[in-house]
């Protein structure tokens, strides 16, 4: 049973050590966890302070591991990787830093194999339906147009 009284400093430093210890977090998520548990003020920010002074909040590291994470196993692109980090307000210097973790050549070859997979199992009345459905697809998942079309183009001529 959940209850409605404020946490102590104590008690919330406790707790959000073990939600930061569980998975990264960014600073956002944090802050409204404690407001969740109607600890405001000086008290949430000496909690956040402490939390960054033990290392179990770090901006950067949640950066690098959520651009990581989100490129290797959801396939997203930079666009769509770096929107998200800016709706969770991270800073341009952790973005530009999480940046670095995704490889240009692992990027390219990573987008190539989305491509082929939308091609392989999308229809279409015609090819300039279909690379277009493709092209929107990848974009969707925030992949640069201008480095789509090309890969397109590539598996899928029209003379």
């Amino acid at each position: 049973m959940k209850s409605n009284l404020p946490l102590t400093k104590r008690e919330a430093l406790i707790k959000l050590q073990k939600y930061c210890a569980y998975q990264e977090r960014c600073h956002k998520e944090v802050r409204s966890k404690l407001l969740e548990y109607k600890v405001y003020g000086d008290e949430l920010e000496e909690v956040i302070s402490d939390l960054i002074q033990e290392n179990f909040l770090n901006e950067e590291r949640f950066a690098r591991t959520y651009a990581r994470g989100k490129f290797r196993f959801k396939k997203w692109g930079k666009r769509k990787i770096l929107g998200e980090l800016k709706r969770r307000s991270i800073s341009d210097y952790c973005i530009k830093k999480a940046m670095t973790e995704i490889e240009d050549e692992e990027y390219n070859s990573t987008m190539y194999a989305v491509v082929e997979k939308k091609l392989s199992n999308t229809k279409s009345k015609n090819k300039y339906d279909l690379k277009q459905k493709v092209v929107n697809y990848s974009i969707q998942r925030g992949f640069e147009a201008h480095l789509i079309w090309p890969i397109v183009n590539e598996l899928l001529p029209i003379p």
